[in-house]
């Protein structure tokens, strides 16, 4: 048309898709170690949040509180857990991993004095409030971290996940040989524990994170982006271009495309870590009845058991299909909860024993299943926030039934009680892998 003018090729801009790992312009991939040692701090909040598990009877004992308060200290850690990833999760996505990562280790630092020292009930609900501030967290951003540094690989989101079931199984181990063998056990363990969290802080403070463009509102009304334009800045801290607008505080989830692919994580995720709580929260009665012994060690010997089981599930079905691993997870935390009930109802070792394995490969396959998809469908953008809605539903579930459980048996009795929740459990696996079954066609 006449009198319009086209602008020159070099004036022109459009936006290019960012250059390959390795390619010109682009740092190249961190070696597959340097994965590896981005899931330690995940491992080491873990560690925390379960090394508490052996030590509650020494606690009653000495500060005199009931089972029913016991079971309020428990609530203050899931009121932690599910608090974090309000922010957490966006926090991580717009501002970067290490920004949130890093308090969340130095937030278990404090918890682990808090522990040490507890002169009253308080105070222990109060450092089990930390410790699921900074699990929910570390479960947000230290997750994405992983994913962000194996991005392309194989691997994927492995690394994470079996740092997840390693440190919730090495917790009560190293609490409970650490509570028989050292003096002042309550006060050695999370020594130790405060230990390990600082060496997760050298390995967060030296994580090869991808740096990456993040835009910037201008403040000047100069310059070639005009009022309200925008300014490229270098970020080294894992924050990811693009991230999530909105609000600060809000409830973790996905965008609304990807709501189908948070479902089925959680259809077989929730059911299985509800079902390792079971075993958790009546293995060490049932060992107590069956074997007569009240070991802290035996007890966490149990525990790391059941979370190597998940691992091993973990490694063995890393390249299966994730519709398949999903559907192998309902089936074992089926099974597992069928064999507890058996366990209370005959007291017989066997079936205990088959119960802890099966819970553990039920979790850890769901785990996998359900971070695998959403690594693989969400955009990167929202991994972090993605990873906290999973583990937050995964956690509402298995916070919200063994304190049902707990009222409920008082009522009708702990057989009856345990029969009901283990029944509850299993329907609810059962019903996650018919979903799985029938809506995943595209998890595969």
């Amino acid at each position: 048309m006449s009198g319009t003018r086209t602008a020159p090729a070099s004036s022109r801009t459009a936006p290019q898709p960012a250059p390959p790992a390795g390619a010109a312009g682009a740092p190249p991939a961190p070696p597959v170690r340097e994965v590896w040692f981005a899931a330690w701090p995940i491992a080491a909040i873990f560690i925390l949040s379960n090394a508490a598990m052996p030590l509650y009877a020494i606690w009653q004992r000495q500060l005199g509180f009931s089972s029913g308060t016991l079971t309020l200290i428990y609530a203050a850690y899931i009121a932690g857990l599910l608090g974090a990833p309000a922010v957490a999760g966006v926090a991580s996505d717009r501002i970067g991993r290490k920004p949130v990562l890093i308090p969340a280790l130095l937030l278990g630092i404090v918890a682990c004095l808090g522990y040490a020292t507890a002169p009253s009930v308080a105070a222990l609900a109060a450092a089990r409030f930390l410790t699921g501030l900074a699990t929910g967290a570390a479960v947000s951003a230290g997750m994405a971290a992983v994913t962000d540094l194996a991005a392309g690989r194989r691997i994927g989101p492995l690394p994470a996940s079996t740092a997840v079931v390693l440190g919730a199984g090495i917790g009560p181990l190293l609490a409970g040989v650490l509570s028989e063998t050292a003096p002042a056990p309550t006060v050695t363990v999370f020594a130790v524990e405060a230990v390990l969290l600082a060496t997760a802080l050298g390995a967060t403070a030296r994580m090869p994170l991808p740096r990456t463009r993040r835009r910037a509102a201008g403040t000047g009304s100069g310059g070639s982006g005009g009022s309200g334009g925008e300014t490229a800045t270098d970020a080294d801290t894992g924050g990811v271009a693009g991230a999530s607008a909105g609000a600060w505080v809000r409830l973790p989830s996905v965008p609304r495309a990807n709501r189908r692919h948070l479902a089925l994580g959680l259809a077989a995720f929730a059911p299985g870590i509800s079902a390792t709580g079971f075993v958790l929260s009546l293995g060490p009665s049932l060992l107590t009845g069956l074997l007569g012994t009240t070991n802290r060690a035996v007890t966490g010997a149990m525990a790391l058991t059941m979370f190597l089981a998940a691992a091993g599930v973990q490694f063995a079905w890393q390249r299966t299909a994730v519709r398949t691993t999903l559907l192998l997870s309902g089936a074992a935390t089926v099974a597992s909860t069928l064999a507890l009930i058996t366990a209370v109802h005959t007291a017989a070792l066997a079936p205990l024993a088959a119960a802890v394995v099966l819970a553990g490969a039920g979790q850890g396959a769901g785990l996998l299943g359900g971070l695998t998809l959403l690594s693989r469908e969400i955009p990167a953008a929202r991994h972090a926030e993605a990873n906290a809605a999973l583990n937050a539903g995964g956690y509402l579930l298995a916070g919200a039934l063994p304190v049902a459980d707990g009222y409920l048996s008082d009522a009708i009795g702990l057989s009856a009680g345990t029969t009901a929740f283990g029944l509850t459990v299993a329907v609810l696996a059962a019903a996650g892998a018919i979903l799985v079954a029938t809506r995943g066609g595209d998890a595969r």
